[in-house]
C-alpha cells in the first residue's frame, strides 16, 4: 500500500515544479516498470520470459486500460494535491468496480447502497465548488484514470501468472506511449529534467514494479475482502506523504470527502461479506 502511495508522490514531486511533462513522466513510468517486471520474472522463473513478449487480445486490452490510467494520472497531478489525487484515484476505482458488479447482476442491499451513495457523496462534495475545491480538469483526469484502473483490474481478476501478465502489460502500454511522447518532442512540448526522470524511475521501477509484484505474491493469501479493505490505506498514506514531503495542508473539506468515501466503500466491502457467508 506504501508503493501504491508513492506512485501519487513520485508523480506529484516530478510535476508540481514542472520538471518534466505527464507525457514523458508516463512514459519512463511504463517502460522502466516493464524492465523492472521483466527482470523480477526472469528470476522467478526464466521459462516464462519468452512468453512475456507474446500480445493476444487480453494483453491488448489490459494494456489499454494501464495506458489511458497511466496517462490520465500524470496529466491530473499537474494540478492535484498528493491527498486528494488519490482519493479522486482511489474512489473512482472501487465505485467504478461496484457498477459494473451491478451491471453483471449482483443486487445491492440497502445497506450497500448506503454505503455506496456515502461513497459517491464523499467525491461529489469533495469536488463542490468552494475554495478548497480541486479544479475541474485535474479532477477529471483524475477520475478518468480511476475508471480506467478499475476495468484494467476487472480485466486481470483469475488471471493465471499475474505478474507475468503485468509485465506483458506494462510492455504492450510502453510500445503505444513512446510514439505519443515522441509527439511530444515533435510539437516541443517536451520538457525533460534528470530530476524529472528520476522520480519517474523510481515510480515505475519500484511503486509500479516492485510494488506490483509484490501485491500480487501476497494477494492469493488474502481474503477479496481484506484485500479491498487494506486499500482504503492508500489515500490515507499518500495524504500523509504529500504532508511530509510537500508541505500539502490538509483541509476540512478533504477529511470530510474522505471519511465518507472511505466509510462508505468499508460499508459496502462489509456487508458484500455478510452477503457471501
Amino acid at each position: 500500500m506504501v508503493a501504491f502511495a508513492a506512485n501519487s508522490l513520485f508523480c506529484r514531486l516530478a510535476l508540481k515544479e514542472g520538471s518534466i511533462d505527464p507525457a514523458s513522466f508516463t512514459s519512463i513510468r511504463l517502460v522502466s516498470g516493464a524492465i523492472a517486471l521483466l527482470l523480477i520474472i526472469s528470476m522467478r522463473n526464466i521459462g516464462q520470459m519468452k512468453s512475456a513478449f507474446s500480445i493476444n487480445k487480453n494483453t491488448a486490452l489490459q494494456g489499454g486500460a494501464l495506458l489511458v490510467y497511466a496517462l490520465f494520472f500524470s496529466f491530473a497531478y499537474i494540478g492535484l494535491a498528493t491527498g486528494t489525487g488519490a482519493l479522486l484515484l482511489f474512489g473512482s476505482v472501487q465505485i467504478t468496480m461496484l457498477l459494473i458488479a451491478f451491471l453483471k447482476g449482483e443486487r445491492f442491499s440497502l445497506v450497500q447502497w448506503f454505503g455506496f451513495s456515502m461513497a459517491l457523496g464523499g467525491i461529489i462534495f469533495l469536488l463542490f465548488p468552494g475554495a478548497d475545491a480541486p479544479s475541474i480538469l485535474p479532477a477529471a483526469s483524475m477520475i478518468i484514470a480511476g475508471i480506467a484502473w478499475g476495468v484494467y483490474t476487472l480485466l486481470g481478476k483469475g488471471v493465471n501468472a499475474p505478474v507475468t501478465q503485468t509485465g506483458k502489460n506494462f510492455l504492450f502500454a510502453s510500445y503505444i506511449i513512446l510514439p505519443i511522447t515522441l509527439c511530444t518532442v515533435f510539437f516541443e512540448r517536451h520538457h525533460l529534467t534528470w530530476q524529472g526522470s528520476m522520480y519517474a524511475i523510481l515510480s515505475g521501477v519500484f511503486a509500479s514494479g516492485c510494488g506490483y509484484a509484490m501485491w500480487y505474491s501476497v494477494l492469493p493469501r488474502l481474503k477479496v475482502t481484506l484485500a479491498s479493505t487494506l486499500q482504503l490505506s492508500v489515500p490515507v498514506i499518500a495524504t500523509f506523504m504529500g504532508w511530509l514531503f510537500l508541505n500539502e495542508s490538509v483541509s476540512t473539506l478533504m477529511i470530510i470527502a474522505s471519511s465518507l468515501t472511505l466509510f462508505g466503500v468499508a460499508i459496502v466491502i462489509s456487508a458484500r461479506r455478510s452477503n457471501s457467508t
